[in-house]
């Protein structure tokens, strides 16, 4: 979804790049944090992605958009593809809840009849139908955090970037966005979010990618942890051969083994066994009258079970009727992937067709609404 190749930047008058040969890739459906220390170059990295800044050398490629042959006139097309939360929320302060998340949509080309249909629904995805006609110096500030995240959801992207969506929130709000954010990721966006918050890293125990200097330091995709300098190096080094001759040693696993075999009472079982092989035959018996007593009420049974199947998918349908906002966001179709550089050989660089897609967005719409307008 996200692939970074050998990607460096320098400021100019500055000696050390900001990033310097970082190679990343983030895959569809995936939430990943950025963590690092400031000026270890986390908001030079969002800016390259959502193409505020142009890398020196290295490849870039979004959504399976190679950002080299994006010209200048088709990046807000491109931007519209992704969705971006800012800590300082960004919204107009004229302008109602409603009408802050139908600009976006205004501007994206929707007509004012889609946007009567789908501002509801994105309201009601973030938990704020109730409050649409408020203005936002009348919210508080997780309010205003899910009215930004409304926003930038509300033309159904694929990849969503979260440029420290807690930082100015308490703790109890802080947990609620970032349940809100879990619960996009859920419907299959992708998520890329950057923090200082080491509580919400280690609690959610997703990939954890540390930057230090321009650099990845470690790139924890299972159970990430929240590491910073020194720690996040050590962590990639390989741990000594004594850690790993200390766990779970022989002798222990013997006196374990043998008082639960004393205690079960082995020769008590093997008294009882033959008692019960007599009693076998009547068992069986049993058994097979049950067996019977079972089988002949199956073609009613099958009446019934043919029944009970529409009936589960009908409760699956009720569930999605009911949250009309959730089957809305979830029914988005998604973004192509990137290759992995994992396919990508030493010196080899990633090669697609220039962006026709962007193109093709953009003269298509107007192509087919000529034609109406003439008819």
């Amino acid at each position: 979804m996200i692939l970074l190749d050998r990607v460096t930047k320098t400021y100019p008058g500055d000696e050390d790049p900001v990033l310097d040969n970082i190679s990343l890739h983030i895959e569809p459906h995936e939430f990943v944090f950025l963590v690092g220390k400031s000026g270890a170059g986390k908001s030079t990295l969002i800016k390259m992605i959502t193409k505020e800044e142009i890398p020196d050398s290295g490849k870039i490629v979004v959504g399976g958009i190679d950002l080299d042959f994006v010209r200048r006139r088709h990046i807000p097309h491109y931007r519209r593809r992704l969705g971006v939360v800012f800590q300082d929320y960004k919204l107009l302060p004229t302008r109602t809840v409603f009408e802050n998340v139908a600009f976006a949509l205004e501007i994206a080309g929707m007509s004012s009849r889609e946007i009567q249909k789908t501002v509801p629904k994105v309201l009601d995805l973030v938990g704020l139908e109730n409050k649409a006609n408020k203005f936002p110096t009348h919210l508080s500030g997780g309010e205003r955090q899910r009215v930004s995240i409304a926003r930038s959801v509300a033309r159904q992207p694929k990849i969503l970037i979260a440029d420290e969506p807690t930082g100015n929130l308490d703790k109890l709000t802080r947990k609620e966005i970032i349940d809100l954010l879990q619960k996009i990721n859920d419907f299959g966006t992708t998520l890329l979010v950057t923090t200082h918050d080491e509580n919400i890293v280690n609690n959610l125990r997703k990939r954890v990618i540390t930057l230090k200097g321009g650099k990845i330091i470690n790139d924890q995709k299972v159970d990430g942890i929240y590491r910073l300098g020194d720690e996040a190096e050590k962590a990639t080094t390989p741990q000594p051969e004594t850690s790993i001759k200390i766990i779970a040693p022989t002798p222990l696993i013997q006196k374990v083994y043998l008082p639960s075999n004393a205690l079960m009472g082995a020769p008590q079982n093997n008294k009882k066994a033959p008692t019960k092989a007599a009693k076998s035959p009547s068992s069986k018996s049993i058994t097979k009258t049950r067996i019977d007593a079972t089988t002949k009420p199956e073609p009613t049974s099958k009446n019934n079970s043919s029944k009970t199947i529409p009936t589960k998918s009908s409760a699956s349908t009720k569930k999605y009727a009911r949250d009309s906002a959730n089957q809305w966001y979830a029914a988005s179709k998604p973004l192509k992937a990137a290759p992995k550089l994992s396919k990508l050989t030493s010196g080899q660089t990633v090669k697609l067709k220039p962006a026709p897609s962007i193109k093709q967005a953009i003269k298509r719409p107007l192509n087919k609404t000529k034609q109406k307008r003439v008819v």
